[in-house]
């Protein structure tokens, strides 16, 4: 197989990135989870990007966010019998492999074609040491997801009329604040009831922050700009069709897991750089 840096496309190099972010994480005493395939994927340039990005405070927020997320997705599965998953902008985290999932369960990845390609092959060189009883039902889906998708995760055997756990992680900053609202209406429509929606943002104040200008300045160059925040996330879902169930700041109950250093400032105080982990439901006609 060709090495990870030559096949991953550019825009991909932030999957690579959070992989060496798990990957350090994993390899602790004291993990609080566990990628066992973070280090093969992250490659040179995740740790190199990792050092790059270093002081931005977004290593801490990875952390906690792959453990609220695997928690709230392995809770949701087991308490709303939900047996349809699709992993939005899956990226490099290999859940399909590293989560216990209930008989029954399909996962649908949607993410660009060369990222799942490398994924696959990971996969079929480095088969898992243990029994992942999804990963034979782990359906990849290549797709732009700024563009028409939803035939293509149709095709794949997705059904509407099923309640769905959709799961965004790491994806919203990314993505002019148009096309987040287009991406989660979409999320919506195709959203039978008792569906769920777990996922993350960051606030406007963030994006806006002088003690940020470094990170974003270097998220530009390396061709990854941040383009979305909002100091109102509640709200934003909820005009998009998405009811929040839970929404945690890193550090606050639920959402430190003794990985999150900083004080976490209450939501009265106006223009505070924050990230917001969230789980909604959609929302009834």
């Amino acid at each position: 197989m060709e090495p990870v840096n030559q096949v991953m496309e550019p825009v991909s190099k932030t999957a690579q990135w959070t992989a060496a972010a798990r990957a350090m994480e994993s390899e602790r005493p004291d993990r609080i989870f566990h990628d066992p395939y973070a280090r093969l994927v992250a490659g040179e340039t995740g740790f190199a990007l990792l050092e790059r990005y270093a002081g931005s405070a977004v290593v801490p927020f990875v952390l906690v966010r792959s453990r609220y997320m695997d928690d709230a997705i392995v809770r949701t599965v087991q308490e709303r019998g939900i047996r349809q998953v699709v992993l939005v902008a899956a990226g490099m985290d290999m859940r399909s492999v590293r989560l216990t999932w209930p008989e029954g369960v399909t996962l649908y990845e949607l993410d660009r074609p060369a990222l799942l390609e490398t994924k696959a092959a990971l996969l079929a060189e480095n088969p898992p040491q243990r029994s992942a009883g999804a990963v034979s039902r782990c359906r990849a889906v290549p797709v732009d997801l700024a563009a028409a998708w939803q035939d293509e995760l149709r095709a794949a055997g997705f059904d509407a009329g099923q309640p769905t756990l959709w799961v965004a992680e790491g994806l919203f900053f990314f993505l002019p604040e148009d096309v987040v609202r287009g991406l989660l209406g979409s999320l919506h429509e195709l959203s039978a009831p008792g569906s769920v929606l777990i996922g993350d943002m960051t606030s406007q104040a963030t994006l806006k922050n002088p003690l940020a200008k470094g990170f974003m300045r270097v998220l530009m160059e390396d061709g990854n700009p941040w383009l979305f925040g909002t100091d109102d996330p509640e709200e934003f879902l909820a005009s998009c069709g998405w009811v929040t169930r839970e929404l945690l700041q890193p550090g606050e109950e639920g959402a430190s897991f003794g990985r999150w250093p900083y004080p976490v400032p209450p939501r009265s105080v106006p223009n505070v750089p924050r990230s917001f982990l969230f789980t909604a439901g959609v929302r009834s006609a």
